[in-house]
């Protein structure tokens, strides 16, 4: 493909070859793509869109609405999707190429010689093949996943709990036959939507808040309200009527509504969940919540909470299991109870901190909540109500979530997911991959020394690196240039420039500038689809130089066999890598001290 596409952009024979030897000796594709990671298949794509795209443009010149011109369009679309489908970092190359074909449709536009219904068919052909064909592949891709993957797994807990219960298996099994509208009396464990950095639930236990933190701070002394990442009988909470006493379900059950004022009661201990103008553990400047203990001292309970169904289709909603999503804020203070996502210390078992947050803050997911297990209760005394809380609901009620509420929480889920924030002894910067002062060790032999490193050919990243900034150069002199009418080179080959550029250039800079405001662990595998298109740039900006300014022939030949001699020293450093390519050679401590460019390549210097 990358031969393709030089030729595609009007270069010589010569160059594309070029471009095609410096993606076969670039050691770092190669180890890629031999141990099958996602950057391969995503640079496939990349380039697979910009060749098609650049055969429909050629197509266009002679031969628009022609069987290949419709096959080269819709292609484009197709590898966009797909590309997308891989990483969301493809999306970068889909960008750039709605860009390219944006600027070509304006241009087109402009042309006279074109009758209007001419022109709104290429337009509603290229916005029906660049955008609503990806957008339909993609909604494909996961149609069939999501069909395939319907079973409950291991880190099901990251998505909402209407999601979990879509699933075969996991929550779905939990909570098969739970009654749908939550009522007064009604058992229930309370999720955080947020989810992070785990997701947890509304919990108690019988222990107490310290009197006095280490801080010197002092506490209410109250038992403790967290949120615990894990199932447990102590996340079960009973909602209560506060004008009355019992905590069963009647008969018909009295929903609760938006705006209701309801009490919880803390399923185990039977104590009321609480807070008030005492500052939060670990955050001051929030309420501390608690479940009221009567101390008989000066402390009034203050245990109303008002209803606030966020995501309600009118004012008179009812709290439905899974699907309400809900705000509980405090009558007397117009505290919202949230998680914080602070880890208390050991007096709270790591416990993640549940704090009362004034409204006038603002929203935010910590704050929303939704009912994930939930039975009616029927047993008043405790003992009761404890064996109640183990067994099985008996009201049966379905919950299957469309494929577009799934599709877009799945998406929202891998866009907002964060992995671990410590340092990974292989993470690296975006500026560490322009210059190879990184690397990562992929494979070691558990007996011999062989081993498979992600090493680039140090060769090919400077070139590249050089020659980008030569092409950036060398652009925008000859733009000023031309402002003066000078014009250094024919119409022809400036055009054919400017596409290159546009492509290659502007290929590097979408898919390595975006990472400087990413916060995520970066490593090296990232740089792979930028690099792959100053690759091309690479030979663009050699035949260049030949071409236009190299004034003589003896110019030509001496620049040619510099070109040659390069081309071999980029082969020799292929060939010398290639041990730690392949792995499919032990290496002595000294072969491998021998590999060394740079001192932050010791990280190849294993212990032998």
């Amino acid at each position: 493909m990358a031969y393709q596409i030089l030729l595609e952009l009007g270069f010589s024979h010569c160059a594309a070859m070029g471009a095609a030897l410096l993606m076969l000796i670039e050691n770092a594709l190669i180890t890629q793509s031999r141990l099958m990671l996602l950057e391969s298949v995503l640079i496939f794509f990349n380039l697979l869109a910009v060749l098609s795209y650049l055969k429909f443009s050629n197509s266009q010149k002679h031969r628009p609405f022609s069987l290949s011109w419709w096959f080269w369009l819709m292609l484009t679309g197709v590898a966009c999707s797909c590309a997308v489908g891989v990483k969301y970092m493809g999306i970068f190359t889909y960008l750039l190429v709605l860009a390219v074909a944006s600027v070509h449709a304006w241009h087109l536009i402009g042309d006279q010689t074109l009758s209007n219904v001419c022109v709104l068919c290429h337009l509603l052909a290229r916005a029906a093949a660049l955008l609503v064909i990806p957008t339909l592949m993609y909604l494909l891709f996961f149609y069939v996943h999501l069909i395939l993957v319907y079973r409950s797994g291991p880190h099901d807990q990251i998505m909402s709990s209407a999601f979990q219960a879509s699933l075969e298996g996991g929550l779905a099994r939990i909570t098969q036959g739970q009654p749908l509208e939550v009522a007064y009396g009604s058992q229930v464990t309370l999720k955080n939507v947020f989810g992070k950095p785990v997701p947890c639930w509304l919990h108690s236990h019988q222990s107490t808040y310290p009197m006095i933190y280490e801080n010197g701070r002092g506490s209410s002394h109250q038992q403790q309200v967290t949120c615990y990442p894990f199932k447990d009988v102590n996340n079960w909470w009973i909602v209560k009527d506060p004008g009355r006493h019992q905590l069963v379900v009647n008969n018909p059950p009295r929903p609760v509504r938006h705006g209701d004022v309801v009490q919880l009661v803390h399923g185990m201990t039977t104590r009321f969940l609480n807070t008030h103008d005492v500052a939060a553990p670990l955050s001051p400047h929030s309420q501390e919540v608690s479940c009221y203990v009567d101390y008989n001292i000066s402390m009034p309970s203050q245990n109303l909470w008002r209803l606030d169904i966020v995501n309600r289709e009118s004012d008179t909603e009812v709290w439905k299991t899974i699907l309400s999503e809900v705000r509980l804020v405090h009558v007397n203070t117009s505290a919202i109870l949230k998680l914080s996502g602070a880890h208390l210390p050991d007096w709270g078992f790591q416990q993640l901190e549940v704090v009362g947050e004034k409204l006038s803050r603002g929203y935010h997911e910590s704050m929303v909540w939704n009912v994930e297990e939930h039975r009616y209760g029927k047993s008043q005394e405790q003992k009761e109500r404890e064996l109640e809380l183990h067994s099985p609901a008996q009201m049966d009620v379905s919950r299957n979530l469309s494929f577009m509420a799934r599709f877009l929480e799945l998406q929202w889920r891998m866009l907002t997911a964060k992995s671990d924030d410590s340092e990974h002894k292989y993470s690296s910067s975006p500026l560490d991959w322009v210059t190879l002062d990184t690397s990562i060790a992929y494979w070691l032999h558990p007996r011999t020394s062989a081993q498979i490193h992600l090493l680039g050919n140090i060769v090919i990243w400077a070139s590249a690196s050089l020659a980008m900034v030569v092409y950036v150069l060398l652009f925008f002199w000859y733009l000023l240039r031309r402002r003066r009418s000078i014009c250094d080179i024919p119409e022809d080959s400036w055009l054919r420039w400017v596409l290159a550029g546009a492509l290659c250039a502007g290929g590097w800079a979408v898919n390595y500038l975006p990472f400087f405001m990413m916060e995520k662990t970066l490593f090296l595998y990232h740089y792979l689809p930028a690099l792959t298109f100053q690759i091309l740039l690479l030979p663009v900006v050699l035949q260049h130089v030949s071409d236009h300014l190299c004034r003589s022939q003896l110019l030509r030949s001496l620049f040619s066999a510099l070109v040659v001699a390069w081309y071999s020293c980029a082969c020799h450093v292929f060939n010398t890598l290639r041990p730690l390519t392949y792995g499919d050679k032990s290496l002595s401590p000294s072969e491998l001290k021998a590999l060394r460019w740079k001192d932050s390549w010791d990280i190849l210097i294993r212990k032998h």
